[in-house]
């Protein structure tokens, strides 16, 4: 029989940044993870926008969680003796004389604070790219190679005992006083699940407010574009070295197809058309489900009646800069019983609980 302090249940970036915080603390950590190589952490290009949408909106506590995560992806580029991280600007290419306009109306009020360095009207000259209304430059933002940065852990976890490439079966887990057994092999005194999308079916958590979606990436070289930003026009345009991009991301609501899509490749490559005239080669294409909520905010905190139990997840698109703040919260309030901030508490939701199910 193994013990531990903590049993996660998954290893995407949510799963993966809450067990490193919590072994760094000295606890015994065990991850139950089936390595899919289409999660939704894996295929994501790691975007860490402080600006974002359609109605460019400073992005939810974008002062505290964008240094928090910049900082936390560089403790771990120490640790792992690799570059995961890269600080870049973002050009938000402005489509039209009208979109430039309203940009410019609502930047006498300051709505972005300094995370917006500058506005121009005109075409900046960037290599490739295509802006003849200008656009808005981002600071403070970046981009995380996320695959990377979860196979080094991983490949830390399996050499070390503490991550098991198994899917779990929470029809195998018993709850107990003091904390829980698993499958007659694992003691637990917490349990905590950072399941993604797949909690829609978890028997513990089906009652959330998950709404996943599914999104594409498709992967593309184009030698001569400008690689020392993030290009952001419908899509984002991310540089991952060498004349290579990722280009992304779709949206799909349920039904989800079953992995990439011709329609995803043509709207991707639309949008990529919209940013440069340059000639590109379609080098691949992923697709994953994001564990995203109605309310466009995270869920963590403890069940409602099941004190040994957990939850993490619903980052949505934003789990690359969410993730390390949040883990150090949820690590916080499971060992001092400090607050959750309350419209990331799952406790929001507690009401949607059918009466009589765990």
């Amino acid at each position: 029989m193994t013990d531990c302090d903590f049993l996660i249940v998954g290893h995407g970036i949510a799963g993966a940044t809450l067990a490193y915080v919590l072994r760094e603390r000295g606890h015994r950590v065990l991850v139950y993870d089936p390595g899919q190589e289409n999660s939704a952490s894996n295929v994501a290009a790691g975007l860490m926008n402080p600006v974002a949408g359609k109605r460019f909106a400073l992005t939810w506590r974008a002062a505290e969680l964008l240094p928090f995560a910049a900082a936390f992806y560089r403790e771990l580029e120490q640790r792992y003796q690799q570059s995961f991280f890269s600080e870049a600007p973002i050009f938000k290419i402005f489509a039209s004389v009208e979109e430039q306009n309203a940009m410019l109306a609502r930047s006498a009020d300051n709505p972005w604070g300094d995370f917006v360095a500058a506005l121009t009207t005109t075409d900046p000259g960037l290599a490739g790219v295509h802006a003849p209304f200008g656009g808005a430059w981002l600071r403070h933002g970046g981009h995380v190679a996320v695959r990377e940065l979860l196979a080094s852990m991983a490949a830390e976890g399996t050499r070390d005992g503490w991550l098991r490439r198994e899917t779990f079966d929470w029809t195998r887990l018993v709850f107990e006083p003091g904390g829980a057994e698993y499958a007659g092999q694992v003691r637990a005194r917490h349990v905590i699940c950072c399941e993604g999308a797949a909690a829609v079916r978890n028997p513990y958590f089906s009652w959330l407010p998950l709404t996943p979606n599914q999104g594409e990436v498709l992967d593309v070289d184009c030698a001569d574009l400008s690689s020392d930003q993030v290009l952001n026009r419908g899509a984002y345009v991310v540089p991952v070295g060498a004349g290579r991009f990722r280009v992304g991301a779709t949206y799909r609501w349920p039904p989800f197809a079953d992995g990439p899509t011709a329609v995803g490749r043509e709207e991707l490559a639309a949008r990529l058309t919209m940013v440069t005239d340059l000639p590109f080669a379609v080098t691949g294409q992923q697709a994953g489900v994001r564990p995203a909520v109605r309310d466009r905010r995270p869920l963590m905190g403890p069940h409602p009646t099941v004190p040994a139990l957990s939850f993490c997840g619903g980052y949505g698109s934003k789990g690359v800069m969410l993730a390390p703040r949040l883990a150090v919260m949820l690590a916080d309030s499971l060992l001092h019983q400090t607050e959750l901030w309350p419209d990331a508490s799952l406790q929001r939701y507690n009401a949607l609980q059918p009466v009589g199910v765990t």
